[in-house]
Parts: structure tokens; sequence; C-alpha cells
């Protein structure tokens, strides 16, 4: 046998693999779309030592155990400690709780470094280590930020870094309850050659990070970026590996921002956060119920109804705008409220109550950049129609609570008590609901149980 063809049998074949860099999906072919997330040209060649990265992460080591009955499981408690912050901590379920980790995404300028920042100092005044990890800014501008939200404490240190392995230097040098970073697109190992950001650098960084704060009872709290279709850029394995996962909503142009939980393994993800940006940074915004709607003027199109965010009732404001079309196509659109659904109420008007909407362009928006998930305000969404398409005002002193189903029907929606009690808090005298509540109220309610009776009450 020659020398040639005892190299070409010895010589192992090397193995290809591609990464999607949008989901992590790995095939052994290059694909121009992703058959997961739908991305186009997003497929890179994974190197020998990324394709062994990948196994490293994905592989899970199993050990011997044996089950036992849950009855026989003793009650693990959970420990918390403040934020000193109320509205994050209600969100979180109570607190912060040691050991944890915790990812927060929203859009530019919302609010995230200037929250944590907030965050990072309050722990500080409590004696507490806190260690604030920048790869976007520069200490210097941290500093400047610190400055103008006093929070300077001697307790909170920053680290401008990106490489991951100085980070946990750090971290071997001081014992730390509170760490942050800013922000995980931005940290990278010098172990994997992709670029910081990437599927394999993202993960393989959380995944340090989650043994960190497991090992050390680290608290930690890491920022995301987010896609223009406003979730977490990265892999959809980030938001599987941390505890707890926060949104923050709202436009950065207006005052007003929501954190919302997502995800929380050790409290319940029906809570919010109301916020307020002011020149020193983000405070809990007090008194936000009538930062919804505008008691002042009663304008068409124009209605009030009672979301429940979580256990917390907020009034809102819905408005309306029906105009005539001078297009075939007559536009649909909606701030705040589901659009398909905004179609389904429409074909219901003109169905139930003959009102010619096909010709006319209609649109939809929530005060206050709040998202309306539940059904309850579709009764409010009909009145600032009707409200609007007949140039007719709604008195403000009167709630629409109630879900309006395909047949016309209006049913009940849970939690009327709570709304109307808020309701009366803010002088409320009327409510139009399907159902009327089980305790007394001195709200005088008004029954609806179909559509076609609104126009009883017009």
């Amino acid at each position: 046998m020659s020398k040639n063809k005892y190299k070409d049998v010895t010589m192992a074949k090397k193995k290809i693999l591609f990464e999607c860099q949008h989901c992590g999906l790995t095939t052994p072919k290059w694909m121009g779309k992703c058959t997961n997330c739908g991305a186009w040209d997003s497929f890179i060649e994974l190197d020998e030592h990324q394709q062994d990265v990948v196994k490293k992460t994905k592989s899970t080591t199993s050990t011997a155990s044996k089950a036992v009955s849950i009855t026989s499981v003793e009650n693990e408690t959970v420990f918390r400690f403040s934020s000193l912050d109320a509205e994050l901590d209600s969100v979180l379920g109570g607190g912060i709780v040691p050991g944890s980790l915790t990812l927060i995404g929203g859009s530019p300028g919302v609010g995230k470094s200037t929250l944590l920042l907030k965050v990072g100092s309050n722990i500080a005044s409590t004696k507490k280590d806190v260690l604030y990890v920048t790869g976007e800014e520069s200490a210097g501008q941290i500093k400047l930020r610190a400055n103008r939200l006093k929070s300077n404490e001697e307790s909170l240190y920053l680290l401008s870094e990106i490489r991951l392995e100085q980070i946990l230097i750090e971290l071997e040098h001081r014992h730390y309850d509170f760490l942050i970073i800013d922000s995980i697109q931005t940290i990278y190992s010098e172990n994997i050659a992709s670029a910081p950001g990437s599927v394999t650098q993202v993960r393989q960084t959380t995944f340090e990070l989650m043994r960190i704060a497991k090992e050390k009872n680290i608290a930690i709290f890491i920022i995301g970026h987010i896609t223009k279709e406003g979730s977490i850029a990265g892999p959809r394995v980030l938001e599987h590996m941390v505890d707890t996962v926060l949104y923050f909503e709202g436009d950065s142009s207006q005052e007003l921002r929501i954190l919302r939980g997502f995800k929380n393994r050790f409290g319940a993800t029906s809570e919010i956060g109301v916020f307020e940006m002011r020149t020193e940074g983000l405070v809990p915004a007090t008194d936000i119920a009538s930062r919804f709607f505008n008691r002042n003027s009663e304008q068409s199109g124009s209605a009030l109804t009672v979301v429940m965010e979580g256990s917390r009732p907020i009034i809102l404001e819905v408005q309306a705008l029906v105009s005539e079309s001078h297009t075939n196509n007559s536009k649909r659109q909606a701030t705040g409220f589901d659009n398909n659904r905004l179609n389904m109420l429409l074909a219901l008007l003109e169905r139930k109550l003959e009102i010619p909407l096909s010709g006319y362009d209609v649109f939809i928006n929530i005060t206050g950049g709040i998202k309306i998930t539940e059904t309850a305000a579709d009764l409010a969404i009909l009145a600032a129609i009707i409200s609007s398409f007949r140039d007719r005002a709604i008195s403000k002193e009167t709630v629409f609570i109630g879900e309006v189903s395909l047949v016309g029907d209006v049913r009940e929606v849970y939690a009327l008590d709570a709304r109307l009690k808020e309701a009366k808090l803010q002088n409320i005298t009327k409510a139009l609901v399907a159902k009327k509540p089980l305790t007394k109220s001195t709200i005088k309610t008004f029954t609806v149980d179909e559509v076609t009776k609104l126009l009883e009450w017009y």
C-alpha cells in the first residue's frame, strides 16, 4: 500500500455542520431558508471547535436517580430580598431571589439600563456588593447616568468588559450579591471563534452565567436586545434557560413604561409594573388611574373600560375614528388592540346593527401605550366605533365592560367586582355590563346581553 493510499484510509472525514443564527437550528447541509424560524440566508458553517461547543451545550449528563413520591418531597422555601422598588418587586413576585437568572428585554431607549442601574444602586445602599458589567458603554458614561440618577454608592462597582473570561475572573476576586450584564449580545467567550451576538456565543455565555448564579448564589440580571418583531434577539433557548423573563413595553417618546413578566419560576407572571420616566430616571408611577384617560372633555369616538393587568384593575380610554374611505380597500388599523379581533367586531356591527362600515376607514387606539390582551374591552370598542360613526359623545361617567361573541351576545368577564370598585374610586357613576355584580355597588349598572341593545342605550 502506498503512502498516499494509507493517508486516504486513515484520514477521518471532516463533518460539516451549519447553524441558523436566528434560532440555533443545526443541519448537516446549508439551506437558504430555515425550516424552524423561516429566516432567509441565516445559516453559517461551524468549525470543529464550535461543533464541540454545540454538542456540549445540547447534551445532558444523566446520573442514576430514584423516583420519589411527591408527598415525601419537602417544601422548598424561596428566600427573597427587596430591590427597594415596589413595582419591580411586584412583577418578580415579591423580590429578587438569590441565585436566579433574569432576562429583561425591550426596545432601545425604553429604560432597561436606567432601571437596572437604579436598582443596583438601591441594593448597594443596603451594604450588598453589586457589579454592573457594561459592554456597550464606558465606565465614564455609566458614571454620568449615575450622577443624574443620584445612584453613586460605594458598594456599586463598574466593569467595562465584553470578555466572559475576564468577568469570571472578577467574580472570583470579590463576592458579589447582585450582577448586571448590559447586554448579553455584547459578551463573548474567547474559546469560541464566532462573533459576539451569534447564537453559539449567546447560548454559551448564558449557560456560564447560569452556572455561576447557581454555584455562587448570585442574583444575575441580563439585558437582551430585541428584534424588529419585538422578540428578544438570539436563540429561543435563551428564554428557556433563564429563570425569569421580563419585557418593557411602551413608547420611548412617552413617559409611562410597563414592565410585564412572561416567565417566572419563583412566582406568578400575572402582575405588571408601571413606571414613569423622569429626569431622575424610572420611578414607580403614582396615581396611574388618571393617566390613561381624560375626563376634562367629552368627544365622540371615546369610551371608557376597565381591564385587569394581573390583579390590578386599570381604567383605559378607547378611542375610535370612523371616516369615509376614498379608496376601494377600506383601512382597519388598531394600536394596542388585536387587529383580527377588530375586523371581527366590525363584521358583527354590519351584520347585527346594520351599520354600513364597508365604505369607511376605522382606526382604534388604546391610550397610555397599553396593549389589551383580554376581551373585556369588546363592548367599549363597539361603543367608541358607534360614537364616532354617529358623531355623538359618550359620557365620561360611564364604563363599558363585556366580551362580545360572534353571535352578538355580550358575556360576563371575571373580577367584575374589582373592576367596578376601581371605577367607583375614579368617580364613575354608570356601568354597562353583561351581568349584575355579586356584591352591592354604588355604581348604577345596566345589563346588556345583546349587541343590538347598544342602540337602545344610545
